[in-house]
């Protein structure tokens, strides 16, 4: 079994890099990196959340997430990983040392899920030491999850958790599954789509008061609200997604509750028809805008 230790960062694809740049600083609230040395940085801008160097990377190019990636704990746990999935079928890409300098790891793996969603696992991952110089005061303290679209959502599980650590945490009928790799209720979830791609992309804030703060942030600048603010009866979290460039949905979140007891923790399922399954505060809701995948001739081929 491989063990992901826990999310690493979202690559995307922005056909208007500046556009896409501009939003993710000046409107969530990221911090754009400053690029240093031969890093390979020429297109790519890294955009910072937490003690990750990165973890959103926008990528000049075709509009499209072009990887999903998770860590693992060291080189050996990687080796293991890239033997383990090639034994079950799948076509693995090791990642060249430029292309693990543009991610701020020492070495990663990518593949295809099932699905189509490119995923990729990363060894030593660059920790920052400084604070984050956040662009403007969201109130976030971390990247808190990603999701991912899927035709079948226990199919998608079943990948998961045989190849993967992923246990779930609660299903929403066959419109989700919400699935932890640590305490943390989720760390991935898988929505239900009938083309592979990125859901949505999850920041943690400090407070309610945060959440809220931001919600008229965003409204007088005239983002579009996708959904929220709510309160999600699974994890407890209190949510709201907006949309941004290159259909990129971003969620801010705060209050997520933590499974510390294994044993005890039984997986419950929600009808997404019945009120309240979806926002237990009863206000309207819609499916998250999901951004394609980037397709590319070879299954593996890295941007």
């Amino acid at each position: 079994m491989i063990i992901l230790t826990d999310v690493a960062y979202v690559r995307s694809g922005a056909a208007d890099l500046g556009a896409a740049t501009r939003f993710a600083t000046e409107i969530v609230g990221l911090e754009l990196v400053a690029p240093y040395g031969d890093q390979g940085d020429q297109g790519v801008a890294h955009l910072r959340a937490d003690h990750r160097h990165h973890c959103l990377a926008l990528v000049e190019g075709p509009s499209g997430v072009i990887a999903s990636g998770f860590t693992v704990a060291d080189s050996d746990a990687l080796e293991d990983a890239e033997t383990e999935l090639e034994r079950s079928g799948l076509t693995v890409h090791r990642g060249s040392a430029a292309e693990a300098r543009s991610r701020r790891v020492r070495e990663f793996i990518a593949f295809d899920d099932p699905f189509g969603n490119r995923i990729e696992l990363v060894s030593q991952q660059e920790t920052v030491g400084r604070p984050v110089a956040f662009s403007r005061a969201a109130g976030i303290t971390e990247f808190g999850h990603l999701c991912l679209d899927a035709p079948d959502v226990h199919e998608a599980y079943r990948f998961w958790s045989t190849r993967f650590n992923a246990r779930v945490s609660d299903w929403i009928g066959d419109a989700a599954c919400l699935m932890r790799i640590d305490p943390v209720h989720h760390k991935l979830a898988v929505f239900r789509g009938d083309e592979p791609g990125l859901c949505h992309m999850n920041f943690q804030v400090a407070t309610i008061d945060d959440l809220f703060r931001n919600w008229h942030f965003l409204s007088s600048k005239n983002v579009e609200i996708e959904m929220g603010p709510g309160r999600h009866p699974q994890s407890t979290a209190i949510f709201l997604y907006f949309l941004g460039p290159e259909g990129f949905t971003y969620e801010y979140s705060f209050g997520v509750r933590r499974i510390e007891d294994e044993a005890s923790w039984v997986p419950r399922t929600f009808d997404p028809d019945e009120p309240g399954s979806i926002d237990m505060w009863l206000g309207p809701t819609t499916r998250p805008i999901t951004q394609p995948q980037v397709r590319s001739a070879q299954p593996a081929a890295i941007s």
